[in-house]
């Protein structure tokens, strides 16, 4: 079966046209990529005078919970545990339009044999996320203080 060649040039362009745009809406992205990072540290307060000082040192192993309301409306919670520098970390990449437009992190527990108390007035730091993607948001540090303050401390 032959083929006719086109009569109206214009028309003979449509199907390659239409080739082309879907070959283009396969390629493009669907959605921008946005990464967002919350980090903190975890502190024991040996003086349990709510300050850091030489004396306190860094609590590994304590346990962080960061929930999150993206700009869609979607609740992320997040569980994060401190390293040996007392530093914990969460991150996320999602698409620009489901970033984290608010969140909460609060220390759930520390694990230390000495300090296990909460030093804080407050059970959390609520904060806007607004950093531009690839940029962290840095939270205050949580203070947990020992059951029994040392007497150098007096």
């Amino acid at each position: 079966m032959a083929t006719a060649a086109c009569s109206v040039p214009h028309r003979c362009l449509l199907p390659l046209h239409l080739a082309l745009l879907a070959f283009l809406l396969a390629a493009a992205p669907a959605a921008e990529a946005w990464t967002g990072e919350i980090r903190g540290r975890v502190v024991c307060d040996v003086c349990a005078d709510s300050a850091i000082g030489p004396e306190d040192h860094a609590l590994e192993g304590a346990e962080v919970a960061v929930l999150c309301i993206t700009k869609s409306g979607e609740v992320i919670n997040y569980q994060a545990f401190t390293n040996s520098e007392g530093i914990y970390s969460v991150a996320e990449t999602m698409p620009e339009s489901d970033r984290w437009d608010s969140c909460l992190a609060r220390p759930i527990s520390s694990f230390h044999h000495h300090c296990t108390r909460r030093g804080d007035a407050h059970s959390g730091v609520k904060f806007t996320y607004n950093k531009q993607s690839g940029n962290s948001h840095i939270v205050k540090a949580f203070l947990y203080k020992p059951v029994n303050v040392p007497l150098y401390c007096s």
